[in-house]
């Protein structure tokens, strides 16, 4: 038998029911939003970011970063899409050689 997940926040009075070990190894903090779901005996806590959009699952100083790290790998180098895994390894051993072929001739 399961139960629809619902939303709650931790509160100081919640938190006192969580041993303090697992509230420090799951990250959970007073105002956390933590989604609850019961399923035959089993309870899960899911931290759910509060300042995420809800179409994302990044909170937006996080999809910056995200953003920032995709602009910056566009500039550069980048080899594929490949059409299968051959392709690639074959790729990746042309450009072997040719970097072993660059520092024998500086020798």
């Amino acid at each position: 038998m399961s139960s629809e997940p619902m939303t709650i926040t931790l509160t100081n009075e919640i938190q006192r029911m969580l041993p303090p070990r697992v509230r420090r190894k799951a990250g959970f903090k007073a105002g956390d939003q933590l989604e609850v779901k019961a399923i035959g005996g089993i309870v899960t806590l899911i931290s759910k970011p509060a300042t995420a959009d809800e179409d994302d699952e990044y909170t937006p100083e996080q999809r910056r970063a995200i953003d920032a790290q995709l602009d910056e790998a566009e500039k550069g180098p980048f080899h594929g899409p490949f059409n299968s895994a051959d392709e690639m390894i074959t790729h990746m051993k042309s450009e072997l050689r040719k970097r072993a072929a660059t520092k024998r001739k500086r020798t």
